[in-house]
Formats: structure tokens, C-alpha cells, sequence
């Protein structure tokens, strides 16, 4: 259900999962729609800069010198990372949503931000997270599922996390809400009003598991919300 929701901006954060320029240029790895979800995640950050609310990037290095190989995770016939290889151009964070002097960046070598030893220590324990970012059902997913597990309040900005097609991310914004206790889904709208210190209607989870979906019925179940 919709009900207004404020957020405390001396105690909220802002959190682009991430987004690496990987995404738009390996075959294996392309976000569909990940140029919309860029701007998206720029206007959020436009609105959290604006405000005051601290951001903090997180980006993923699959660094085999720090994590050696996981038994079954597949790697290049030289032994190197598959995904977010330290050593390409590809891990890089988009220059679109880049850090700003002062903000910090983590890191990780793993799905969620909370598998880093130390992101406990840089969230500083906010009231509420504010996410974007992508795969929405890996890295954000993980990250939302670990944040709520800690007590933390998510707001998931729906149309600013993306996956490899269109109806993987509806789905996994889907599943996410149904979960998603204790915080809100909304659009990037919204959420930079929300960012600015203003009072807006948010889906608001009740209850557990309410929304159910089809092939046919995703988009608007999704649109919903």
C-alpha cells in the first residue's frame, strides 16, 4: 500500500551498487535500458548532493589476490576474473555517476556490500538506505536482504536499478517488495523529492508476500508499486 513517507536526511544514505562501465560494453554482462538507469541514479545523486545526504558508491572487483577463486566460480581460460577484472576498463564506474571528491567508494569481492569487512563501519548505522544500482537481483538484492537483516530501512528506487533485460529487474523489484520490510519502493521521482526533504506517497510493504505476478501480468504489478 501508498502511505507518505519523510525520510531523516542527517540519517539517510545513499547507496549506487555497482554501476561500471561493464555493463555497457561487455557482450556478457550489458543491463538492458542501463543508459535511463544512469540517469536515474544521476538524478539521485543530484538530489542527495543538494541536500547533504551522504552517498557512498560501491563497485565490484572480483580481485583474486585478496579472494582466490570460490569452488564452482568460473574464470577465463588464463585464470583471470570473468567479471569486474581489476585490470580492465570495464570495472570502472561510470562517469555519469562517478564519486565526488569526499565520497567514498567501497569495494567489494563479493554480492552484498555487507560481505566487505568494514562497510558496517562506513554506513555509520543510517535509519534509512536509499538503492539504486545494478544486477537488481545480485548485488542489490543481496545488499537490501542484509540491510534489512541489520535494521536498516531501504527505499528501493525501482526504475534506477536494472538487470539484463526489462522483466528480470520488474521481477526482481517484484520479489524485493515482498520482502522488503520495514521500507519502501518508489520511483526516481519521487525518491528525489524524498532526497530533497520533502513528504511523498511510497508503496510501503503489508503483510508478507502480497504480490503475485505472471508472464502476462509483471508490468503491471510493477508499475503499481
Amino acid at each position: 500500500m501508498h502511505e507518505d513517507l519523510s525520510l531523516p536526511l542527517g540519517r539517510t544514505m545513499l547507496l549506487p551498487i555497482d554501476m561500471q562501465e561493464e555493463h555497457r560494453i561487455d557482450a556478457r554482462y550489458l543491463v538492458e535500458g542501463y543508459d535511463r538507469v544512469l540517469a536515474n541514479a544521476a538524478t539521485l545523486l543530484d538530489a542527495a548532493r543538494s541536500s547533504g545526504v551522504r552517498v557512498l558508491h560501491a563497485g565490484f572487483r572480483r580481485d583474486f589476490t585478496r579472494v582466490p577463486p570460490r569452488p564452482f566460480e568460473p574464470v577465463a581460460s588464463d585464470g583471470t576474473p570473468i567479471f569486474s577484472d581489476p585490470d580492465l576498463p570495464g570495472c570502472a564506474i561510470c562517469p555519469e555517476v562517478a564519486p565526488h571528491p569526499g565520497e567514498d567508494v567501497l569495494w567489494k569481492n563479493d554480492l552484498s556490500c555487507f560481505s566487505e569487512p568494514g562497510f558496517d563501519q562506513m554506513l555509520d548505522h543510517p535509519d534509512w538506505l536509499v538503492i539504486c544500482g545494478v544486477w537488481a537481483e545480485a548485488c542489490v538484492a543481496a545488499t537490501i536482504r542484509d540491510a534489512v537483516a541489520r535494521g536498516i530501512h531501504v527505499l528501493l528506487v525501482k526504475d534506477a536499478v536494472g538487470s539484463g533485460t526489462t522483466d528480470m529487474q520488474k521481477s526482481a523489484v517484484i520479489n524485493l517488495a515482498n520482502r522488503l520490510y520495514g521500507g519502501a519502493v518508489c520511483d526516481t521521482q519521487t525518491a528525489a523529492a524524498l532526497l530533497s526533504g520533502e513528504t511523498r506517497p511510497a508503496w510501503h510493504l503489508v503483510g508478507s508476500a502480497p504480490l503475485r505476478y505472471t508472464g502476462d501480468t509483471i508490468a503491471p504489478v510493477y508499475d503499481a508499486l
